[in-house]
């Protein structure tokens, strides 16, 4: 293959996965601010909402190894993400016409799993494609799902649940997965002759007794507490910004958004300099600052230095994440699909918890919740620091 075609596949694949991660992740971001507005139209409250969050967040870790391993075993990930589409569409739309609390959480959940039936595949295929920038790559694959989640999905959403119900918010939302889906049936196959085709003898077992280690369980439970102090706060956030500062659904989406907005373009960035440099330092300094903003956040009463701390917090754990995954494929060295799905399943599926646990902190005070996010980043920056420097990360 010549050099042109080698770049004429590069762009291609990272082009249409992040493309491809936006339009999943875009239907999944809008859950921050629907999550509320189920709650509230079933008379429910700060419990609840995180309820609907954390078992999205489990849901989504049930899916991601099982995908995994799918992906690095049949070498097809133009196909596994053309399904990843249309899961996503009829699961969230299922949703919309079910009744009670326990059976709309409970398809939410299922709509999750096609979104993070993606993840694994995706970024297995970006590990394979460019092991020299693996943490850059992930960045700029992981900027266009926050693109997707953290900024279109509020928007939308927020605009959307100022004209209509919630129900028919979700299935408006639903299009752009759906016309992803047309797209994909017309270049999964190209996106399957660029893959890398890469046979693995890893099996779950041997990757299991890989974390299995003392550095391996530091980094995993470095990725719980991480997620769950990133899960507290942002699943707080839209209630906070509503209930205790009266703003609107739309407006709290804008500021949502613009809380999320830093991290997602810094992610890129952070994992290119992580590339050069190490991965340690730049995950050590920034959950540092992550810490010492949310904090900061917890204890502002006042609406503009809370929502400036909370940016700057928010702006850190999420940049940071490129890294982490990175991070995580160099320690086990192989399989990639799996081990992401793995990864996945740690931070998502185990990390998410921490939005149930900030709505429980949250029924006294919603300051609690981010009380609550503030010690899980600064157990995660406790964690990143007692690793040695001769170690991987």
């Amino acid at each position: 293959m010549s050099t042109t075609n080698t770049r004429n596949g590069d762009r291609f694949i990272l082009g249409m996965l992040s493309i491809g991660h936006l339009t999943n992740d875009w239907v999944a971001g809008t859950l921050w601010l629907l999550a509320p507005a189920i709650a509230a139209s079933l008379g429910l409250g700060p419990t609840e909402v995180g309820l609907i969050l954390a078992i999205n967040g489990l849901g989504a870790g049930l899916m991601y190894i099982p995908a995994g391993m799918l992906a690095d075993r049949l070498g097809r990930p133009g196909l596994l993400m053309l399904i990843s589409f249309w899961w996503v569409a009829i699961g969230y739309f299922t949703a919309t016409v079910a009744s009670g609390f326990w059976g709309i959480t409970l398809l939410l959940a299922v709509g999750v799993m096609g979104d993070a039936f993606w993840h694994p595949v995706a970024t297995g295929v970006l590990m394979k494609r460019f092991p020299e920038r693996r943490a850059q790559v992930l960045g700029i694959h992981a900027m266009g799902g926050s693109i997707g989640a953290d900024v279109l999905g509020p928007l939308s959403s927020g605009f959307l649940l100022g004209l209509f119900s919630w129900q028919t918010t979700l299935q408006w939302l639903i299009i752009p997965a759906i016309i992803m889906g047309i797209i994909f049936i017309f270049y999964s196959k190209r996106l399957d002759q660029f893959a890398i085709r890469r046979k693995t003898s890893f099996t779950l077992s041997s990757l299991t007794r890989q974390w299995n280690t003392r550095e391996g369980l530091r980094l995993v439970f470095l990725m719980i507490f991480y997620n769950m102090a990133l899960y507290a706060m942002l699943s707080m956030t839209p209630l906070k910004l509503q209930n205790d500062y009266g703003v609107s659904p739309f407006v709290s989406g804008v500021i949502f958004a613009c809380i999320l907005l830093g991290g997602t373009v810094f992610q890129p960035i952070t994992g290119k300099i992580s590339d050069r440099i190490g991965r340690r330092l730049v995950i050590l300094n920034l959950l540092i600052g992550a810490t010492i903003f949310a904090f900061i956040a917890a204890f502002s009463s006042d609406f503009v230095y809370f929502v400036i701390s909370l940016t700057i917090a928010i702006a850190m754990l999420t940049a940071v994440r490129p890294a982490i995954l990175a991070t995580a494929v160099e320690h086990t060295g192989g399989a990639e699909s799996t081990t992401l799905g793995i990864v996945f399943t740690i931070l998502d599926g185990v990390g998410a918890l921490g939005a149930f646990l900030a709505g429980i902190a949250g029924e006294t005070t919603l300051s609690y919740s981010f009380l609550m996010g503030a010690v899980l980043a600064l157990i995660a920056t406790i964690l990143v620091s007692a690793l040695p420097r001769t170690n991987t990360i």
